[in-house]
């Protein structure tokens, strides 16, 4: 049991206690009277939809440019409120506004939020790049900086959208946050409990080093993933490949089907990383193509089992 006194900041109504049970919290009364949700997908979506469940948000607030997608939204309960634009009805009464879109799109959300805000909300998000969001929060919420959290759930899949929010998502995944030098202690304390409460184990490291590292497991095989398609679609005999193609092709292209919008966002921001990674990458491709040229079998064969082992090691220890 992890027991929390009430009041972790004087501006929100915190529960009197938290009983965790198989990973998710238990609440005598809402921790937050409002969140704000601009982006209503998987991401958010599924946030939101769990601490609804457990009675951790009075109302959620969506924000999408999508009517359509809000209507989804709504008939799912996903969102009680939906709105295609921020403005002081859809953001001022939040206690905390949750940016789950794009990350190109935050210096411009940062922007319309800055005259909305109330001196105690919260502003976060969930992007892959750490460094560009707080660059953005730096340069659009200056004076909001101390109550900017920096955060990134590492969960997801191929699918976006309200339909895609589900219950359980973040339920014993990683939650990254980057704290900076003008960080609200309050600000950081109530996005890692509150993600906790959702199940996820929650994770602390500088911006640089998370940037680094989501560029070599996650940012580089979606350009690896995209690159192969290209390669084989280019190809004069490419579609008869593809009428043959089976799990191998599928399971090292599945994150092609991720949205490119997304996905090339998320590339730029983190170009210097993915620059040293495919310079790398280069490298070990001319290795193999060296030994298959040099006829050299045991080399070959070494380089695949050292890549199996460490790959199953890996595997094991999640």
């Amino acid at each position: 049991m992890n027991v929390l006194s009430d009041g972790l900041c004087d501006n929100f109504h915190f529960p009197l206690f938290f009983i965790r049970s198989d990973g998710l919290f238990m609440t005598q009364t809402p921790a937050l009277k409002q969140i704000t949700l601009i982006g209503v997908g998987l991401i958010g979506g599924s946030f939101v939809l769990d601490l609804k469940r457990q009675g951790l948000v009075e109302k959620v607030v969506g924000i999408d440019l999508d009517a359509d997608n809000l209507a989804r939204a709504l008939e799912r309960k996903v969102i009680d409120e939906a709105f295609e634009e921020i403005n002081a009805q859809s953001v001022g009464g939040a206690d905390w506004v949750l940016i789950a879109t794009p990350v190109a799109t935050l210096p411009h959300i940062c922007r319309q939020l800055a005259p909305l805000l109330s001196a105690h909300t919260i502003v976060s998000d969930v992007g892959s790049t750490k460094q560009s969001a707080l660059a953005a929060f730096a340069e659009h919420l200056g004076t909001h900086l101390p109550r900017c959290v920096a955060a990134h759930p590492i969960a997801g899949s191929d699918r976006h959208g309200a339909l895609a929010a589900q219950f359980g998502l973040y339920q014993d995944k990683k939650l990254i946050i980057c704290p900076h030098a003008q960080q609200d202690a309050g600000a950081l304390e109530t996005v890692e409990t509150l993600w906790q409460a959702v199940g996820a184990h929650t994770y602390r490291m500088s911006a640089a080093t998370h940037d680094a590292i989501f560029a070599a497991v996650s940012h580089m095989p979606h350009m690896l993933a995209y690159a192969y398609v290209h390669q084989i679609a280019e190809h004069p005999d490419g579609q008869t490949y593809l009428d043959f193609a089976a799990s191998g092709f599928r399971d090292f292209t599945r994150i092609a089907s991720s949205h490119p919008a997304i996905w090339t966002d998320i590339c730029m921001a983190n170009k210097d990383s993915l620059l040293d990674l495919l310079a790398g990458q280069q490298q070990a491709l001319a290795y193999l193509q060296n030994l298959l040229q040099s006829n050299d079998a045991d080399a070959l064969y070494r380089y695949f089992e050292e890549a199996q082992h460490t790959r199953d090691d890996w595997q094991a220890r999640q």
